[in-house]
């Protein structure tokens, strides 16, 4: 397997654990694998800043790099989070979560298939999100080959899953999840939202364009902002959130302070609170 170098902040399992993604997992011990599209990957750490892929380094860098967001200095960003923090009451816990979450990178992601994972993603646990959205791809996915040589599917294209009824959808244990796919699907196919064109929309329009769907509100159009069109000022503000603003900045929204890196900021506590914190008990 060829080799790469990654000399900023690079933790496979942090990212596959940091509820951006539903189809990165760890396949055998060490060994990662995502999938977005038509491609897949396998990656295991090699050395300190080593990492083994399965795939050519011409598809690496055209493809998969870019997919990592490895153009983005993320040891500079958790500086900058420090620095925010210092001569602050809550200095010492954004230190703590900065350095839990050292790895984590915002994966620039597909926003169709973005945009449907995290419709399914509300009220659901990560291992129910996964299954629904394993179903979907199984059932309607194309065949792609792994490095192992078995068989996964691609997330269905638009044109694929616009073929199903919103009761069809229901049989993918989607409950009233099903209503807002199928209205996603339909926006998305009549063109009333053309994804592609949002990537040129301020972060307010995109929020906003993004909210006409049906069952997208503001945490989960902020997490299709973040995850699939890379607004760093945009944070999903789910429980954790909501939990740590309470409970470790009494009440403050800090976020809303840290300004246009605080989606990255979020993704930092949102791991930490939901990790480290029971480490700490533990």
């Amino acid at each position: 397997m060829p080799l790469v170098d990654i000399e900023d902040d690079f933790d496979l399992g942090k990212i596959v654990d940091s509820g951006q993604c539903f189809r990165a997992k760890e396949v055998s011990e060490g060994v990662f694998r995502f999938i977005t599209l038509n491609h897949v990957i396998d990656m295991e750490k090699a050395g300190a800043k080593t990492y083994k892929i399965s795939c050519g380094i011409s598809e690496w860098e055209l493809f998969w790099s870019k997919y990592f967001d490895l153009q983005t200095d993320y040891t500079e960003i958790r500086k900058e989070i420090t620095d925010f923090g210092s001569n602050k009451p809550f200095g010492e816990y954004l230190n703590l979560a900065v350095e839990y979450g050292k790895g984590i990178r915002i994966l620039r992601q597909d926003p169709f298939e973005t945009l449907i994972s995290f419709i399914i993603s509300q009220r659901k646990s990560i291992p129910a999100i996964r299954t629904a959205i394993e179903l979907i791809c199984d059932t309607f996915g194309d065949p792609i080959k792994t490095p192992d040589n078995s068989e996964v599917k691609a997330f269905p294209l638009v044109d694929d899953l616009c073929k199903v009824s919103a009761f069809e959808l229901s049989k993918f244990s989607l409950g009233y999840r099903s209503a807002y796919v199928h209205d996603a699907l339909q926006k998305v196919k009549g063109l009333s939202i053309a994804l592609d064109d949002l990537y040129s929309s301020n972060d307010d329009d995109l929020l906003s364009t993004l909210k006409t769907i049906k069952g997208v509100g503001d945490k989960v159009a902020a997490c299709i902002a973040l995850y699939a069109y890379h607004r760093f000022a945009c944070v999903p503000i789910d429980v954790w959130i909501k939990r740590s603003i309470q409970e470790d900045f009494g009440g403050e929204n800090v976020f809303m302070q840290f300004g246009s890196l605080a989606g990255v900021l979020q993704q930092y506590i949102f791991y930490y609170k939901r990790f480290g914190k029971k480490e700490l008990i533990a």
